[in-house]
């Protein structure tokens, strides 16, 4: 059963990230900012972190399903998410060897990644011509805050979900040794 609870967690935040923006105050949203949510990415990537092994790519299998389930629902091109969440997350993955999983080595994991992540799924919609190409305003006006709020939320779910993960990770080892014996 606890095999279940990484993808319906990941399917739960994929479901709020829909109305997340329509549960903030009409002043932090309205105006000339716009803030993405990437909730499931920062879901991802604490899996990346605290779930996967150092020779499993569980979180780089879920950015691909979830990154397509993102793009069905919510997008008009198909594989921009799938393709910019599955590339960040094997890229964190990457990176975490290096690091100690920490708060620390976490935010900046968020930071670098939210970065990554938003900024290749709006270059993406520039070639392809869905929207401008006006880079000073979206630095100031979308990355910055998309980062920001995206980081609060790592914040926020870090020491909820960073123990049971790596718990959950300890027993689904063990549960694949005992039955290979």
């Amino acid at each position: 059963m606890r095999r279940f609870y990484v993808p319906l967690i990941l399917f739960l935040l994929m479901i709020m990230e829909g109305v997340a923006l329509e549960l903030l105050p009409d002043k932090l949203v309205g105006g000339s900012m716009m803030i993405v949510p990437h909730w499931v990415f920062i879901f991802l990537l604490l899996v990346a972190v605290f779930y996967d092994r150092r020779d499993s790519y569980i979180s780089v299998w879920y950015a691909i399903i979830f990154g397509l389930l993102i793009d069905v629902v919510y997008t008009e091109i198909l594989g921009v998410y799938m393709f910019t969440y599955a590339v960040t997350i094997y890229i964190i993955h990457g990176l975490s060897r290096f690091l100690q999983s920490n708060i620390f080595a976490l935010v900046l994991f968020g930071i670098l990644g939210t970065a990554i992540a938003d900024g290749v799924i709006n270059i993406i919609y520039v070639v392809v011509g869905l929207i401008p190409a006006d880079w000073p305003w979206y630095f100031i006006y979308r990355l910055l805050p998309t980062i920001v709020a995206n980081l609060i939320f790592l914040l926020i779910m870090y020491p909820i979900f960073s123990k049971r993960l790596e718990r959950w990770s300890k027993e689904k080892s063990f549960n694949s040794d005992t039955f290979s014996l």
